[in-house]
Parts: C-alpha cells; structure tokens; sequence
C-alpha cells in the first residue's frame, strides 16, 4: 500500500468492481451449469464405470489445466488489443499494485470470457463432476494467489510457474506474462518476462528505495 502507484482507496474499489462483475457474471455461469447437470455435456459420476478409471481423471485433470492455460493466454492475449483494451480489461488494470480483491475485479463481460475455458471442456472432454467443481474451486484460489503480492517460488519452478511475482510485471509493464497457471504459452508467443520481484527490482524494492 505504500507504493506510489497504489490508488486511494483501492481495496474499496476492487472490492467494489469484484462484487459487481461477480453478479452479473453469475447468470450466464448458472446457465452453463444448468445445461450442463442437464446431460448435455461429458460430465460423469462413476469413476469406474466410465473413461478408464482413476488414471482417466488424472489424465482429465492434467488436460483441464493444458487446456484452460492455453485459451486463456490467448483471450487474455486478445483482452490487450487496443480495440478491445479500453473497452473491457482497462478495468482490472487499473490496478497497478494488485491486492488479492483484483483477481475478480473486471468488466463482467471480460470476467465470463476469461472463464469460458473452464465451462467449454466438459463439453469436449469427459470430466468427473466431483473433479468439475474443485477444479472450478481451485481455478478461482488461483487467480487470488497470482494478485496476492507474495512473491516467493521455489526456484526449479520459477520458470515454469506463473506465480504472483509473474502476474505483477504483467500489471506493472502490460505486454508480458499473460499466462493463467505456467509460463508455456508466455514462452511461445514471445510475452514472457523474468518477474523483477526476483531480480530485487519489483514493488517490495521500489518501496525501500
């Protein structure tokens, strides 16, 4: 908070803005899971009567999260064009120093887009309901961590993690570190940034000086 490019009365703001895009993003998401429950799409029940078991979950767990990462870079990619930026995802940016109350503080409309991923697999890929709703569960922790300023990674994984100190240089610099969970699609589309937290040039060390 003593950043200077930490707004007055920020928290509020996010708050604020989160509560709103929480509302209205929450019809159109009721009725994907509406249709969903209704059979329309691959979710099951049985672990053992469908898709090869236990290892078949695992295999469904590890394709949700290839998945997701790679459509949300894209759309979140696209959230930046100028035509769209100023529109939709100017909002979350506004916050330059995000506390975790950022991490649902969007446009609704540019909340649901970035969240579709989630909705779109089970209609393509069997996925357990139980394993649909913690992965849902897990996906929204997520997206708190990566605004929550703690910037600390074990090394091996640094490069391979798209943790809170990544997710910062995105708010900070714009154009790097678009990526949801890992920093593959970051690598591919050229947008990866070595976070500055790591390098004793982010926030925290902003402040000191």
């Amino acid at each position: 908070m003593k950043h200077p490019k930490f707004i007055k009365n920020q928290v509020k703001q996010e708050i604020q803005l989160g509560c709103v895009s929480i509302f209205w993003m929450s019809f159109p998401t009721v009725a994907i899971f509406y249709w969903e429950i209704k059979g329309h799409s691959k979710l099951y029940d049985n672990i053992y009567k469908n898709y090869q078991g236990l290892s078949g979950v695992l295999v469904s767990i590890a394709g949700f999260l290839f998945f997701t990462d790679m459509c949300i870079y894209w759309i979140h990619r696209s959230m930046h064009h100028k035509n769209i930026y100023k529109h939709l995802h100017k909002q979350h940016h506004l916050f330059k120093i995000p506390t975790p109350f950022a991490s649902h503080a969007f446009h609704p409309l540019d909340g649901f887009l970035q969240s579709l991923p989630y909705h779109i697999y089970p209609f393509i890929f069997p996925l357990h309901k139980v394993v649909y709703l913690s992965l849902f569960v897990f996906v929204n922790i997520w997206t708190i961590s990566i605004h929550d300023g703690n910037y600390r990674i074990p090394g091996p994984l640094i490069h391979l993690i798209n943790g809170a100190a990544h997710h910062v240089d995105h708010h900070l610099y714009f154009n790097y570190n678009y990526g949801q969970y890992f920093t593959l699609w970051d690598r591919l589309g050229g947008s990866y940034c070595y976070p500055t937290a790591l390098l004793g040039k982010g926030p925290h060390e902003d402040v000191r000086k």
